[in-house]
């Protein structure tokens, strides 16, 4: 079986091409995927080849983990029908390439119990799947019951720093403050205020959270944390993380 893949073959060099599948096992489904998001973060990096130590990496490889398709054949033990909707988290089933994390394909073979089954009028909306989970694991895990606990700062106004804004003020949170240097992007707040970093008057954010995966941004973030204030890093760094601890020691940063 054979599929229509973007292959990154080395760092900077893309190809549109035919793979082979691996053959489904009984626990496997086999889709076709219909739509399958862009990471600016992740896949990037894996474009460029800045992507740090990473487990399975090597190319030539298939991104894409952001995907909706249709199930065409459903293995006798994979929980799956022919013809279901689902959220494909990306496939690894490939035999000249990896798949990291491999969804960027017009077919591929996944375990069936990997895939999320949705609603056919969910469609295209359904490849938010990830970022959703992503921007729910960066909260206070009863964020309910905790508002003071969510971030008050918001570092980043892409689309998961607009989940992550949006479930705040769903919550019922005091609406929250996002820092955003790309113009292009500091459109679209549905309840919050998205500014550039350097017109924050604000000092002492009890949370902070970033999702710009700027390296070198941490001594800006521990700048602007109140004392016993904490940092949740829901971005992906290219270099290691480091900061200068004095500030963050007189804070009792978390």
């Amino acid at each position: 079986m054979n599929t229509l893949a973007v292959v990154f073959e080395e760092p900077t060099r893309l190809s549109v091409r035919e793979l082979t599948l691996a053959q489904p096992a009984p626990a496997d489904v086999v889709v076709a995927m219909h739509y399958s998001g862009i990471s600016t973060g992740t896949e990037k990096l894996l474009f460029t080849g800045r992507m740090p130590p990473f487990p399975g990496l090597g190319y030539p490889l298939v991104p894409g983990y952001e995907g909706v398709g249709r199930i065409l054949e459903a293995g006798a033990t994979s929980g799956r029908e022919p013809g279901q909707l689902v959220y494909v988290p990306g496939s690894k089933g490939f035999n000249e390439a990896r798949g990291l994390f491999g969804g960027q394909a017009s077919r591929v073979v996944v375990p069936g119990a990997k895939t999320i089954p949705l609603a056919d009028h969910v469609g295209e909306k359904g490849a938010l799947f990830a970022l959703a989970a992503t921007a729910h694991h960066c909260l206070e895990p009863d964020p309910g019951r905790h508002l003071d606990k969510l971030p008050g700062l918001i570092v980043g106004h892409g689309a998961l720093g607009r989940l992550i804004a949006r479930l705040c003020v769903l919550y019922g949170a005091p609406a929250p403050v996002v820092w955003e240097t790309n113009p292009i992007r500091m459109g679209g707040a549905r309840g919050y205020t998205v500014i550039h970093p350097d017109d924050d008057t604000t000092r002492g954010y009890q949370v902070i959270c970033d999702v710009s995966g700027a390296d070198g941004i941490m001594d800006a973030l521990v700048n602007k944390l109140m004392p016993g204030g904490e940092i949740v890093l829901g971005g992906f760094y290219s270099e290691p993380v480091s900061f200068t601890f004095p500030p963050a020691f007189l804070r009792e940063a978390r």
